[in-house]
């Protein structure tokens, strides 16, 4: 007679792992590459020069998923980030810019040189972390819902980002900062952007899974009117996240404007919902509560593997969003099926 009762009390421990969770996104991860790395002809998918590609093109997307990983258990939501990126950009290319054209090729080292390029990269994180503070505002004040809120803002951002530009890229950007940072090593091995990435996860992984201020994130998403009753300021600490989150985007516009010397105006459309999309894959849920640091590393990484082994394949990459959409499809199923699952027992 107590045979069904283990057994179901085995299958909601399971459920709610989030150790076996983070295992199954991780063999999936390993199947995916598998399966890249079998198919692929020799010294191609598996070259250096590849695996580098693909951890550059996760670099920025770990770096959001960080802050977004933190916003999603809070119960948040941002579809700014990528308009932020733009905005965070374009400040920091137009000040380097500006501030360096008139230098004289004798003057384009120390402070002459780094010092505008250092103020231009600390006004993009600035306005980054100022526009991640309006829409905290904008959500705790109003309380309009977060999709709502930050959807507005991510046009008004937007908006204000081509007004500045005339809907023009920004251009200009000393080079010295692309081939110092932007395309540079670390200790010629590993690339700077990718360093950055690791860097950030690792201190965030940690505030979030050792600290209290991780621990109280925890209990805002999870039941937001009981972790007031608790004495958490859920405004304040909802703020400092959708901040954390804005930070962050300026933080990924510098590196891209490193990367490229020139802000886009034009792009990252889709990013907020790409990083949306690998948080959610990594097993962090949309409902608030829920969720880590690991899976969101392996769940940026797949789509970075998808889209190079397509190209190496030869096949259109555009298969990546038909895959991803599947296993994003599969990963919001399950977080349903657990939350049904426990909201009967």
């Amino acid at each position: 007679m107590s045979a069904a009762p283990t057994n179901e009390s085995l299958t909601n421990k399971l459920l709610q792992s989030p150790k076996l969770q983070n295992l199954t996104i991780l063999v999936l991860f390993v199947v995916i590459f598998g399966l890249f790395a079998l198919a692929s002809p020799p010294d191609t998918f598996l070259s250096s020069s590849n695996l580098e590609s693909i951890g550059l093109s996760a670099s920025q997307l770990i770096i959001l998923g960080a802050g977004v990983t933190f916003l999603l258990i809070a119960g948040g939501l941002d579809l700014s980030v990528g308009a932020i990126i733009v905005f965070s950009s374009v400040t920091a290319a137009s000040i380097m810019a500006e501030a360096t054209r008139q230098l004289d090729p004798s003057d384009r080292f120390g402070f002459s040189l780094w010092g505008p390029i250092l103020a231009g990269a600390a006004a993009g994180l600035l306005v980054g972390a100022l526009w991640g503070f309006f829409n905290g505002l904008v959500v705790v004040r109003t309380k309009i819902p977060p999709f709502i809120a930050t959807l507005a803002s991510s046009t008004v951002i937007l908006g204000l980002a081509q007004v500045w530009t005339g809907g023009i890229n920004v251009s200009g950007v000393p080079g010295e900062l692309q081939s110092a940072f932007g395309l540079g090593r670390m200790f010629g091995l590993v690339p700077w952007p990718i360093v950055v990435a690791a860097i950030i996860v690792g201190v965030l992984w940690v505030i979030l899974a050792h600290t209290r201020y991780g621990m109280r994130i925890y209990a805002i998403g999870a039941n937001p009117e009981a972790a007031r009753r608790a004495g958490i300021a859920v405004d304040r600490y909802t703020v400092s996240v959708y901040v954390l989150v804005g930070a962050l985007a300026g933080i990924a516009g510098v590196i891209d404007v490193s990367r490229f010397t020139t802000a886009t105006v034009g792009g990252y459309t889709m990013t907020a919902l790409n990083v949306i999309t690998a948080v959610v894959i990594g097993g962090t849920s949309l409902w608030g509560g829920r969720g880590g640091m690991g899976g969101t590393i392996i769940g940026a990484l797949i789509p970075a593997t998808l889209t190079s082994g397509f190209v190496i394949l030869g096949m259109q990459p555009f298969w990546q969003n038909v895959a991803v959409g599947l296993v994003l499809m599969t990963a919001v199923s399950v977080d349903q099926y657990r939350r049904r699952r426990f909201s009967q027992t």
